[in-house]
């Protein structure tokens, strides 16, 4: 596994601490990381403009003119998954890390052996909340948790993905289907769909729990019906 990992903290002594700590973990559990230090939320933010496909942010909260909390808001309206920590010398903060989910507090200075336990709760919540596909739409990067795929039709060369937010991606469908997992069953030659978000399924029409329905092409009925019961 290999995690792109962010520690945000303008204290330099402090963030080099964090960064060997990190580095050390990934050597002991044989794991893949892209490391980005960052001395203030705004230089944060202006690299995660460009690129915002973080799995894992440990965030000082006591920072210059934007603190952590306020960063972690921003960093959370554009990436569900990302697993924050935060790193902060107080405890008065600790309510406001609800608002954005944060996995965990650190206090300074902080625990050699917490973090690498606190490291492995996020690696362990990484891989049971999701896998997350990328997609490049629009010229930019879009992450997407596979869970939050419901269904996904083509037309010509593009897919339409019915997630969170539907968008449309070139891409041949059998391409998408071998980046998704059993939840998910080929309808036909145009569409494939997330079998945990069906409510229903007639001989002709299947239904989603969010109101939206497709199709069933003839001769599929039994097929996906069949692939319900595998699943569960």
């Amino acid at each position: 596994m290999s995690y792109k990992i962010a520690i945000c903290d303008d204290c330099p002594e402090d963030a080099r601490f964090v960064e060997g700590f990190v580095r050390s973990w990934a050597a002991m559990r044989g794991a893949g990381i892209q490391l980005d230090v960052f001395s203030s939320a705004e230089q944060f933010l202006f690299h995660y403009a460009e690129v915002k496909d973080y799995d894992i942010a440990l965030l000082d909260v006591e920072m210059g003119d934007m603190d952590g909390v306020t960063l972690a808001k921003r960093l959370r309206r554009e990436n569900e998954t990302v697993q924050i920590i935060f790193v902060t010398g107080y405890s008065d903060y600790i309510s406001e890390g609800y608002e954005v989910a944060a996995l965990h507090y650190l206090m300074k200075p902080v625990n050699g052996e917490k973090l690498l336990a606190v490291l492995d709760r996020a690696a362990v919540k990484l891989q049971k909340n999701e896998r997350v596909l990328t997609f490049e739409v629009g010229g930019e990067v879009l992450r997407v948790p596979v869970y939050q795929i419901r269904w996904a039709q083509v037309q010509s060369n593009y897919i339409t993905v019915h997630a969170k937010a539907p968008f449309t991606v070139k891409m041949p469908l059998g391409e998408l289907e071998k980046q998704l997992d059993e939840r998910f069953c080929r309808v036909g030659r145009s569409a494939i769909v997330n079998l945990t978000c069906i409510s229903r399924v007639t001989k002709t029409d299947i239904y989603l729990e969010d109101g939206d329905s497709l199709p069933l092409p003839r001769g599929a009925y039994e097929k996906v019906n069949r692939a319900i019961i595998s699943m569960r």
